[in-house]
Order: structure tokens, then sequence, then C-alpha cells
């Protein structure tokens, strides 16, 4: 079981090789702020990106950001030990986010080498959050959720997972139902606090008209009827959509506060179950 709990209703990340980018992101209001090291990084740029994340972890907090972590490289790149030795050495390092994880090893890898490095107060502080992104990963999920006591969540990389089964991403995302399933089910059977839903590729309004934002919200929504407490952002656009979305919506909050009063009610009347707007509560 994870050593903490945290809200991560937005994952935005941001490209470790911008400066730019990693100074605007300190302006933002965002539950997590994911400095990336692996996909929006070159080869060529890779060591001068961990050089600036490690700068840009050792400021002060930003305030409008509840947790900050790093997307290291995976542990198959044979970068990610380079990476680790790096962003662990800030105190401020929280959260690692570990791609491409398609077995228990993988997180025993990192875990091993964070145990190495910090002592054993620190390194209980540090939580991981694995990326989902093969038809391997999706068989081993019960494995992988019980691989380290530092796991705190899973994430679906949808683009990956669909070159691995070669298959389309569509509107509909249908075509990920299973996987999506799969690991919310897998997260909330080990109590695993975040289970992230993929990226939304659209952010604006493309040449055939069609509505970025419009694509998010309902990308959102079926996420979190799927059972996802947060979706991972690719600009800082989506994130306060997304976040407002994985929130508690107020009739959702009326509804939990009636259902409270009448439960508390039915209880001292002696009835398990009772309705409540013509609803079956029991």
């Amino acid at each position: 079981m994870a050593t903490r709990s945290v809200l991560r209703r937005a994952l935005l990340y941001v490209p470790g090789s911008s400066q730019r980018m990693l100074d605007k992101s300190r302006m933002l209001s965002v539950d997590c702020i994911a400095y990336d090291l692996e996909d929006s990084v070159t080869p060529s740029k890779k060591a001068e990106a961990r050089r600036l994340v490690r700068a840009a972890l050792d400021l002060p907090s930003p305030a409008g950001a509840r947790e900050r972590a790093v997307r290291i490289n995976s542990v198959g790149s044979g970068l990610a030990l380079a990476d680790l030795t790096e962003v662990l050495k800030s105190p401020n390092l929280s959260t690692l986010v570990v791609p491409k994880v398609d077995s228990a090893s993988d997180l025993t890898f990192i875990s091993d080498v964070i145990s190495h490095t910090l002592s054993p107060s620190s390194a209980e502080q540090i939580s991981i959050l694995a990326l989902v992104e093969s038809a391997k990963a999706i068989t081993n999920l019960s494995q992988i959720c019980t691989a380290t006591p530092l796991l705190s969540g899973l994430i679906f990389a949808a683009e990956d997972f669909a070159l691995d089964l070669s298959i389309t991403r569509t509107p509909s995302l249908s075509e990920f139902l299973y996987a999506r399933s799969a690991i919310v089910t897998a997260a909330r059977a080990h109590e695993l606090p975040s289970a992230i839903d993929l990226v939304c590729t659209s952010y604006k309004q493309d040449g055939g008209g069609i509505d970025g934002m419009s694509v998010l919200e309902e990308e959102s929504r079926s996420g979190k009827r799927l059972g996802f407490n947060g979706k991972q952002c690719i600009h800082p656009t989506q994130v306060e959509r997304v976040q407002a979305i994985f929130g508690p919506e107020e009739g959702e909050v009326e509804w939990a506060v009636r259902v409270v009063i009448a439960d508390e009610k039915a209880a001292r009347q002696g009835r398990g179950a009772w309705t409540l707007d013509g609803k079956m509560i029991d």
C-alpha cells in the first residue's frame, strides 16, 4: 500500500529540457506537476534536462502546485539510473513517474535505487506512479501493484499501448475499454490512491472544426465514469477543466449530504434499506 495519499486530479507534464516551460509551470494551479525527462526530451538533451529539472526541484515549491514529480526514463532505456542519481539529490522530490512498467522487476529496480540512495526516513516519503503502456503490463497488473509499498498509483499511457497492440485510437476510446477498466480495478483492489487516465491529444480547435476542449471534457467524464480519479495533461489550458470534472460537482455533494442525513434517520428507525428520490439505498 502507498505511503501517502495525494489528490491528483490533473497531472501536467512539463518538458524538462525547456527552461521557459519550467519557469511558466511555477505560475500554475495544478495538483501535480511532472517534470519530464522522457518523451518530450530528445536524446541529445537528456543530460541538460536532468540539470534543469534538478534546479527546478531545488526551488521552493510553487504556491499553486500540490505535488512535484519527475517522469524519468524507463528502466529498459538504460537512462533511469542517471535520472535517479540526479533527481534524488533534491530534498524537494516527492514523486517519481516511471514509464513503461511491464513487470514488478521494473519497480523493484526503482525502489532499490531509492533505498540505497536515501536514508530510510527520506526513502519512505517518495511515491511512485507507474505508467501502464503494454499488453504485458496489463497481464502483470497484480504483481506490479504489490511490487513496492512506495507505489501510489497507476497511469494509462494510451498511445504506447495502441502501438504495442497495433490498434488505432478512435474518438470513442472503445478500443481501450478493457485496459482502462483493468487499470482502475487493479488500483482499487490494491488500495492505490491514484488511477490516472489517458492524455487528451486535442487541446485546441483543429482545422476540421473539432473543439479540443469539448473532446477533453468528454474524455474526462468518460474516465471518471470508469473510475479514474485523475487525468494526464499535456498543456496548461487543459488543467482547470480537468480538475473541475474530477472534483465533486455541486449536485454530487448535495446528494451525498442528503444520503448521510437520511441514513442517520433510517438507522434510528431500525431500517437497513430505504429509498431517497425513488432510489433504493442500503
